[in-house]
């Protein structure tokens, strides 16, 4: 059966995207759970608005932390190992959020399982990134971003259902437990998925090379290049988790949707979310990573707009939600990859996941903000100023964004200046897949 680009994948290249989709989409219905029970943990433990948004915010910050410190422990021990250990760690974190007693508990368990997920996150996309061929890096290495769309429809179809047979104090410790279930997912990775070719032969000429300290990434030519990716991942993201964070609410409180009304408009933004990272993998590969970018960025800011201050109908709701969420998934997918191509092989899971990570630790300010300014005016308008300035600010980052799609990691791995690095022509890789072995193209 022809299935597209997944069908060009190498054995290897199948199991490496099927654990990092996997990984995601489990690790995504975990941190999902926040935002659907976040009213039902505003009625039963006592929380304010700003403590909810404080709470969304310490698993952000968390998220920031755990994909750096797990992108520099990627560099040292392995991209596999490691990424099964963020697995277990966003499982066990998730199941203790289920024997919360208030706020301090929550916070500690929110920010646990934000490590987690960020570690994940950063290092199965580096691992994918340095196993599949350049010329589809892009648009498998984005197409594991809909891991979190399938994550977010597994959460939102188990929301009626536990809420509807359970009292409501009950309800949302029940969805935390089943939050377990990535643990699983280990098994798999530790026996079917290896390790990246690329990070192995790095790691067998390190003894023959200067050793990269972790702060390499803040020197030289590489500065600019994680400065950059960091203020672009800020503005995105912050952006993004307004939406994410605040959307559930906005739709029972704003919009006044009752519990299952809301569940139908939220399924359809997760079949956007699982569409936009295919589109935008397709589109980035044909226009550039930048470009792509700064496209979703305009259409985005003005699908936010619209959906929170024009007086439109259920039927308008539904499609902009639709859009908001292949948007906001179609940039975020494209982080990765793209940052993954600005680094070389021995700081990249560093570089990249402190990207990434910096840029949502500082993104993760932004949902507490919407919660702080909503008790001084409609929520829907907190929500509009937020995150069209995040989406600003992205787009300036953009124009400074280094356009480096479809080069060779290989060079990039022996220490070349990555201006000068090799790129492979996308149509050699798609049409000549028998020339990857193990994740690393053969000459």
């Amino acid at each position: 059966m022809n299935l597209g680009w997944l069908s060009k994948l190498s054995a290897v290249e199948r199991k490496t995207f099927f654990a990092a989709f996997g990984g995601l989409a489990l690790d995504s219905m975990d941190t999902t759970i926040y935002a659907l029970v976040t009213p039902a943990l505003i009625a039963t433990l006592s929380l304010s608005r700003p403590d909810a948004g404080i709470l969304a915010s310490s698993s952000l910050i968390g998220t920031a932390l755990g994909g750096w410190v797990a992108g520099i422990a990627a560099d040292r021990f392995g991209r596999v190992r490691v990424l099964q250990f963020t697995i277990l760690l966003v499982a066990v974190s998730t199941f203790a959020a289920a024997f919360a007693d208030g706020f301090w508990y929550l916070l500690v368990a929110r920010a646990v399982q934000g490590m987690g997920y960020g570690g994940e996150a950063a290092v199965g996309a580096v691992l994918v990134a340095e196993v599949v061929s350049a010329g589809m890096r892009g648009r498998v290495a984005a197409a594991i971003q809909s891991g979190y769309a399938v994550g977010n429809a597994l959460s939102v179809a188990l929301f009626p259902v536990i809420f509807g047979w359970l009292s409501q104090d009950m309800a949302w410790r029940v969805f935390f437990a089943i939050g377990i279930l990535p643990a699983l997912l280990v098994f798999f990775v530790r026996r079917f998925v290896p390790e990246s070719a690329i990070f192995v032969e790095e790691k067998a000429q390190r003894a023959a090379s200067p050793t990269h300290n972790f702060w390499t990434i803040f020197t030289g030519e590489h500065l600019f290049k994680t400065l950059v990716a960091t203020f672009f991942t800020t503005g995105t993201l912050g952006a993004a988790y307004v939406m994410i964070t605040w959307l559930p609410t906005y739709l029972q409180t704003g919009l006044h949707l009752p519990v299952t009304h809301t569940a139908g408009y939220l399924a359809v933004n997760i079949f956007g979310s699982f569409v936009g990272p295919i589109a935008f993998g397709l589109i980035a590969d044909r226009i550039g990573r930048r470009k792509g970018f700064m496209l979703f960025l305009v259409c985005q800011a003005l699908n936010v707009a619209v959906y929170t201050q024009a007086p439109i109908g259920q039927g308008i709701t539904v499609i902009l939600g639709f859009f908001l969420g292949a948007l906001q998934a179609g940039l975020a997918s494209g982080l990765m990859p793209t940052f993954a191509e600005l680094f070389p092989t021995s700081i990249r899971a560093n570089g990249a996941g402190f990207a990434l990570s910096a840029g949502r630790g500082l993104g993760s300010i932004v949902p507490a903000t919407v919660g702080i300014l909503s008790t001084r005016m409609h929520l829907g308008d907190a929500m509009a100023i937020c995150a069209i300035c995040g989406y600003t600010a992205a787009f300036c980052a953009a124009l400074l964004l280094p356009e480096q799609q479809g080069i060779d990691l290989r060079t990039m791995a022996t220490g070349a200046a990555s201006d000068g690095a090799e790129r492979l022509p996308a149509e050699r890789e798609v049409e000549h897949p028998n020339n990857i072995r193990n994740g690393v193209a053969t000459q």
